[in-house]
Parts: structure tokens; sequence; C-alpha cells
């Protein structure tokens, strides 16, 4: 985004960042394209899920792809308990000398919900640990609350469940949550479409966090370009102010001066 749009400069834990779109390193057809998408993003911020990846890989793997162009953030994909993601979070600062981590701790490998209980307990404890941590938790303003006066370096609702392509299904409990917490809010999670990263950034959310809305489109690579812009689009919008709703029309010509017949 321009100077104009990034009047509130988008930063976590100080660290300032030109780009409100982060992206993941999922499901994509291969490599290449995973990288390409990755430039055609726009995005500094790149998810990798710990248990995923090998750090062995003769100079073919993600690390090495990525390299030093991107600030790479571990998340604890697959982990259940507060104990799995607290462990996965420390294998991660060791292996990629991070302390930032995405912190997913799920409920069921269906729906792919957060548990909360778990959630808190890990966000807590890591946060004491020293890390920086970027919860992935249900759009529920109580528990993003919860989640702030922790220590959290962001919030991460979701719009809809992983990989669902919903879009944003609560956009009334995103405003709530942008209301009530001060930290960077980032939606995490149902995404589908440009128009979706629109709408998010429009409510007043800071970046979004997405995977499969690239991966699995037809072209990942013209959905990566198709989401910056939409969040680009959506925070031109959020700035400017939209005009308020009205039930009947209301002239844009006025009528004031004009010529009588």
């Amino acid at each position: 985004m321009d100077a104009k749009v990034a009047d509130k400069e988008f930063a976590i834990a100080g660290k300032k960042f030109s780009s409100r779109f982060l992206i993941g390193t999922s499901r994509y057809p291969n490599q290449q394209v995973m990288m390409d998408a990755i430039q055609a993003s726009g995005a500094e911020i790149v998810t990798v899920a710990v248990r995923r990846v090998s750090q062995d890989s003769g100079g073919e793997g993600l690390y090495d792809l990525l390299g030093e162009s991107f600030h790479l953030l571990p998340n604890t994909a697959g982990c259940f308990t507060a104990q799995d993601a607290v462990l996965t979070a420390e294998l991660a600062r060791e292996a990629l000398e991070t302390n930032w981590v995405k912190l997913e701790v799920i409920g069921d490998d269906e729906t792919l919900f957060p548990d909360v209980e778990q959630l808190l307990r890990a966000a807590e404890e890591l946060v004491a640990k020293g890390f920086v941590v970027l919860p992935y938790c249900n759009d529920d303003p109580i528990t993003c609350k919860k989640l702030e006066d922790i220590g959290c370096a962001a919030i991460m609702p979701l719009a809809a469940p992983i990989g669902s392509g919903m879009g944003i299904r609560n956009p009334y409990n995103l405003r709530i949550i942008r209301e009530q917490c001060t930290l960077p809010i980032i939606v995490d999670a149902g995404v589908g479409t440009a128009s979706d990263a629109a709408i998010a950034l429009e409510l007043g959310c800071d970046g979004i966090l997405l995977n499969t809305a690239v991966a699995g489109a037809r072209d990942p690579v013209k959905m990566a370009k198709a989401m910056r812009l939409g969040i680009e689009a959506g925070g031109y919008a959020f700035e400017a102010g939209r005009i308020p709703r009205r039930l009947y029309a209301k002239a844009s010509t006025p009528t004031d001066g004009a010529i009588k017949l």
C-alpha cells in the first residue's frame, strides 16, 4: 500500500511491514508456482508449518527457497494440545532462530476450529517464554480480548473455517473485535476471493493471512495478485469512509438552481 493508505502504520511487535498480506506455503501444485504466487502477493511475512517441513533438504527445501527475502512465521498447525503447541514453537525457535510463532491449537480434525481453553493456555505459556505470539482464534470478541490481555502481539480471528473459502461469515463480530482490541487484527482462515479480503479491510482489520484461496485457485499467481489488490482496495475504502446506507434513493444531482420548466 502507498503512504496514503498506510497512514496507520502496520506493525507487529514493533516491526514495521509495508504489506498487509501474510501468505502460506502449503498445497501449491509445485514449488515454482508457490514462489511465483508469493512474489505476486507482495507479502513480506510467509508462514510455514514446522511439522511439515524438513530443513535437511540439500538446498531445495522451503527454508532455502525463501532464504532471507521474507520474514518467516512458523506455525503450530496440527497441534491439538497446549503442550504440543508449546513444544513445536520451541523447536521452531531453535531451528529457525526466531521467537515469532503463529499459534494454532485445534479442537478437532473435522471443523479445525480452535480449542479455546488449550489456546489460551498455550498463549500464556509462550508469552511468558518470550515468544511473539500471533494466535489463530474464533471470531469471538471475549476470546480475542483475553488473548490481548495475555500479551499476544496480534489477534487472528477466523472469517470462516480453514480452507472453506466461505468468506466473512460474521462481519459484526469482526467490527466488535476491532473496536475492543488495540492490537493488529489479522483475519485468518476462510477467505475465498479478493472481495472477501476487501471486506475485511473495509471493516477496519489490519491484514489478511491466507493459504488455500491462493494455492487452490485455478491460477494461484493471478489469485495472489487479486488478493493483494483486494487488500489495497479495502484499505483505501476504510480510510476514505463509506457513505451511509439509505432505505430510499437520494438524488446525486442537486435540484437547487435548476431551470424551471
